[in-house]
């Protein structure tokens, strides 16, 4: 099999999603770190923008993090990450269209950037880009409950305890890490009081 290569940034969402498909397909691969906010990137980085991830599989070279899980999924043997019922694979390409559009700028660029990842720079954050990201959190939120209320299930022919009631794969790895990078708490800061 050709190798599978994984250009990403260990902080970027983005690259955790192609990472956990790779694992969840059972892929072997190699990853390469790239900081899109440190240029120049390496010569001759696959990627136009200059942006990450990129996926090498020989001398296949696929970027954009829907189009690489898709890439996987389909090119990888292992359990399929979108099940093959129609209104579900659909309800996961929209919740993938919902997290790039309208919930990676205000969960993870708005407050998780500046409340988590500023501090642990020793930089201090945008308190009024922190507010305008809250502010439109719930809205972003509100239309993923709306879906996930549907119930839709990746239910193989016999569920075991640990998959009878999870949502399709694919829709976990692309949903979790913008969720998990909006709820880490902030960086613990020391309080002292007055006696």
């Amino acid at each position: 099999m050709p190798a599978v290569t994984l250009f990403g940034y260990r902080h970027s969402v983005y690259t955790r999603i192609a990472r956990m498909a790779l694992h969840l397909k059972g892929v072997a691969f190699t990853e390469t770190e790239v900081n899109p906010f440190d240029p120049p990137l390496p010569p001759g980085y696959p990627h136009p923008f200059d942006r990450v991830p990129v996926l090498t599989h020989g001398s296949v070279t696929i970027y954009e993090t829907s189009a690489i899980t898709r890439y996987i999924d389909l090119a990888f043997p292992g359990p399929p990450l979108v099940p093959a019922n129609p209104l579900a694979a659909a309800r996961i390409q929209q919740v993938i269209a919902i997290a790039d559009a309208y919930a990676f700028r205000p969960l993870v660029l708005q407050v998780y950037a500046q409340r988590v990842f500023r501090p642990l720079e020793g930089l201090v954050p945008d308190e009024a880009m922190i507010a305008e990201g809250l502010a439109a959190a719930p809205k972003v939120l509100a239309a993923l409950d709306r879906i996930a209320t549907e119930g839709l299930t990746l239910a193989p022919a016999a569920p075991t305890p640990c998959t009878h009631a999870l949502p399709p794969a694919l829709l976990i790895v692309y949903l979790a890490p913008m969720i998990a990078a909006f709820v880490i708490p902030p960086p613990a800061v020391s309080i002292s009081i007055a006696a």
